[in-house]
């Protein structure tokens, strides 16, 4: 039989080239999404399992078992929620949490003093409290880290250890210009990363149930139960963290497509400059070596001197004086930021959380670890038990994770600091000096407690630093959603400037147009919602502390 002559031709409707051309699109989309957009997001992700959640999860799980992983992932949709309003806040003004809470207070129009002494200034003391606060915890869950993984080290020794940790990495860049330092974002992603593959490695060795996790993480009465209200507000206090919204907020001003050039290379420390092959061949020369060793210590001192302001900042006092985003600048940032901010809080933030507890289940509240009475379990628990049931190998992970999860804590809250400060009253220093200052002030207090006291001492420490932190979310909070729930603050012109249109009187009309950016009625609703929770949640746990009942 001969062949046919010809194939029947292909019907339109079945055609590959569309959908191939939009499988295309999409993985380049995401692509662009990752090498230019990505970093922000898990930056602040950072903030939401530091050791502060560290303890709180482990005490949750240790009590009650699996069935807190619904507080969990309520208090990881609350971080989502407000950090997304700090992310669009900054992406739409280009300023961020502290600079808006300046404008706001700085120069009213009625009662000026007032306002700032009884408004402005307390809200930044207690902003620079909770900087203070939170480094108190980074610094001790380090110490503890590196206790466990050097055990003849003492706890103190651990505590003065971790006060030279980043002030070498911190001196690499300046995360707060209006360039991003992707030196900066990949060294967290990298300790992100470990954390989370060090959690995931422990709990594979775990028996787990899975049906009984999947239970925890739907609404239970156990919420309500004897100190299970208590534990439940404390998870809520730990995650949600003051310092990432500030963090969160600043670095959504940065332009990721166009980045303005830096104009003098004695801006940045010399790793950081870029070297031909003709100046590396010309350094061989011994004058060439001289002017690098020149420039080598003109940079050494320049980490010491206090970086330029940054690009976005301003010198307004008043909203009314200050000009958002252009509208291009903000739709293409705006929904890339939105989506690097939630995907990197629910698959690293909430799931490192989970993970966290979970462990704590499976070993203190369902293993045979014939404990009798149950008790919170601490760090040192944690280890100790791991060691015992799971192995040395899994134990070392479990240090190696909380000791990455310290050191990458730390820098966010460094760096938060220097945000808070620029922000609310416009002083900028460099980031080792400012490093230097938090860490000495949270050194005072642990070393003395870890000498006097010892590992216990060193417990509630870590619990009184969030404590601090729950105290002062909800004033950090109101200014957000107020800025973000504003229509004179959030939006933006969409028309050139200056456009006019006469009326027929010959009064001359503003014809530009707005975009708004602001809160919708239901969003302002989940925000009032959520932080009536939040004083709430405060409050129940200042009474059950002042009257003895906390765990």
């Amino acid at each position: 039989m001969s062949a046919p002559t010809g194939s029947p031709p292909v019907p339109p409707h079945i055609s590959p080239g569309p959908k191939s051309s939009r499988l295309r699109k999409a993985c380049t989309t995401l692509l662009e999404h990752v090498k230019k957009h990505a970093g922000v997001g898990i930056v602040c992700a950072v903030a939401y399992f530091d050791p502060g959640n560290w303890g709180v999860d482990l005490q949750a799980g240790s009590l009650y078992g699996y069935r807190l992983l619904f507080v969990v992932l309520l208090a990881g949709l609350f971080a989502v929620f407000l950090q997304v309003l700090g992310s669009r806040l900054g992406c739409v003004t280009g300023l961020d949490l502290a600079s808006h809470t300046r404008l706001l207070l700085y120069n009213r129009p009625r009662h000026t003093r007032l306002f700032r002494w009884l408004a402005l200034y307390p809200l930044y003391v207690l902003s620079e409290v909770a900087i203070m606060a939170t480094d108190l915890a980074e610094l001790l869950g380090s110490a503890i880290a590196l206790c466990l993984l050097f055990p003849k080290l003492q706890l103190w020794q651990g505590v003065l250890l971790t006060a030279t940790d980043v002030i070498l990495i911190l001196a690499m860049g300046d995360p707060l210009r209006g360039r991003p330092v992707r030196m900066f974002e990949l060294l967290i992603a990298a300790m992100v990363l470990a954390v989370f593959i060090c959690m995931a490695i422990i709990i594979s060795k775990i028996d787990i149930d899975a049906g009984n996790v999947f239970q925890g993480f739907l609404p239970s009465k156990y919420v309500f139960a004897s100190g299970g209200l208590y534990t439940s507000i404390g998870i809520i206090g730990a995650t949600v963290m003051p310092h990432s919204l500030f963090i969160g907020s600043a670095l959504a001003t940065q332009d990721r497509i166009d980045c303005r050039p830096i104009k003098s290379d004695d801006d940045l420390p010399l790793s950081l400059t870029s070297t031909t092959n003709s100046e590396v061949r010309i350094l061989v020369s011994p004058s060439r070596f001289c002017l690098f060793r020149r420039r080598l210590k003109t940079s050494l001192i320049n980490v010491f001197r206090a970086p330029p302001k940054s690009l976005y900042a301003t010198r307004a006092t008043r909203h009314n004086e200050h000009e958002n985003n252009p509208l291009s600048f903000v739709r293409a940032h705006i929904y890339h930021g939105i989506v690097d901010v939630v995907i990197c809080l629910l698959g690293f933030a909430v799931l490192i959380n989970s993970l966290i507890l979970i462990l704590a289940s499976a070993v203190f509240y369902y293993g045979n670890n014939d404990l009798g009475d149950r008790n919170p379990a601490s760090l040192f628990d944690a280890y100790e038990l791991i060691k015992n049931i799971v192995g040395k190998p899994a134990a070392t992970l479990f240090a190696v994770a909380l000791l990455a999860s310290g050191q990458s804590s730390s820098f966010i809250a460094t760096v938060a600091g220097q945000a808070v400060s620029e922000g609310f009253i416009q002083w900028r220093t460099s980031p080792v000096i400012r490093r230097l200052a938090t860490r000495l002030l949270a050194i005072v207090p642990s070393v003395v407690v870890a000498i006097a006291v010892g590992k216990q001492g060193i417990n509630s420490l870590l619990i009184i630093s969030q404590v601090i932190l729950s105290l002062v979310l909800p004033f950090i909070t109101l200014p957000l959603l107020y800025c973000t729930s504003s229509k004179m603050i959030m939006r933006v012109r969409k028309c050139n400037e200056g456009e006019e249109t006469v009326r027929e009187g010959g009064d001359v009309e503003n014809a530009d147009q707005w975009v708004d950016y602001s809160n919708g009625k239901v969003t302002i609703f989940i925000g009032i919602l959520i932080w009536l929770i939040v004083v709430g949640a405060n409050g129940y746990v200042l009474i059950s502390l002042m009257l003895g009942n906390g765990a």
